[in-house]
């Protein structure tokens, strides 16, 4: 049966987790998320958690052939749903080539991109006000104004404490956002290389409205 992988492409800020979320509790998709993947195995010292940890400490990138081969060995030994979410992940186009010579081999995997975009200002606005759970296997997120009032904010899902990033800072947001349009426009013309469904979204919006208009999309896909 054909797994239906929506790879989620969006600066950071764009919604792309929240919505991933909402997509896993009310239309069963599972998020795979490259972020928690190398908490995941750093925790457990794999053996890819124990490169990619030796990398981090290094003051490194982490590969992108370490990248793919963590994303494929979940692929290879954790994926039971149908519907799966990438967020993170291709990052860059030789993720991307990596990912969609994995997708030729398997025959049974359809992606569609899901390009979220939005402004500058807003991504600015919004992780400003970012709060994270602070356990590695959840990583939910949380707006700092729903939590004001609060002396210690706590994640609502397993009551772990909500921390600040600090690439959340104005400054820091900005080297983010500069790094990431530099493999936007190249990671948008591989997938039309490879002649994958684009589907475009206003992340400007509520994120209600956002996965509205998802869910829309989704079913004019079907």
């Amino acid at each position: 049966m054909t797994k239906k992988v929506l790879l989620f492409l969006g600066a950071p800020g764009a919604g792309k987790g929240t919505l991933a979320q909402r997509c896993c509790s009310l239309l069963d998709y599972e998020q795979v998320s490259t972020g928690n993947l190398c908490r995941e195995h750093v925790a457990q010292s794999t053996e890819i958690g124990k490169k990619i940890d030796l990398a981090l400490k290094s003051g490194r990138l982490i590969d992108d052939g370490l990248i793919t081969a963590m994303v494929l060995q979940w692929f290879a030994n954790y994926s039971e749903k149908q519907h799966i979410i990438l967020d993170g992940y291709p990052r860059t186009v030789m993720q991307a080539e990596a990912f969609h010579h994995f997708v030729e081999q398997a025959q049974t995997i359809k992606p569609t991109v899901i390009h979220l975009t939005v402004d500058e200002q807003t991504v600015v606005n919004r992780l400003g006000m970012r709060l994270i759970c602070s356990k590695s296997g959840c990583q939910a997120v949380y707006s700092f104004a729903a939590t004001s009032g609060t002396a210690t904010p706590m994640c609502q899902k397993c009551a772990a404490p909500l921390v600040r990033r600090p690439d959340d800072e104005a400054v820091a947001i900005k080297k983010r956002l500069k790094l990431y349009r530099a493999h936007e426009t190249a990671l948008l013309d591989c997938y039309r290389r490879f002649s994958y469904e684009i589907t475009a979204l206003d992340a400007s919006s509520a994120p209600e409205d956002i996965f509205t208009a998802l869910r829309v999309k989704l079913d004019a896909l079907v």
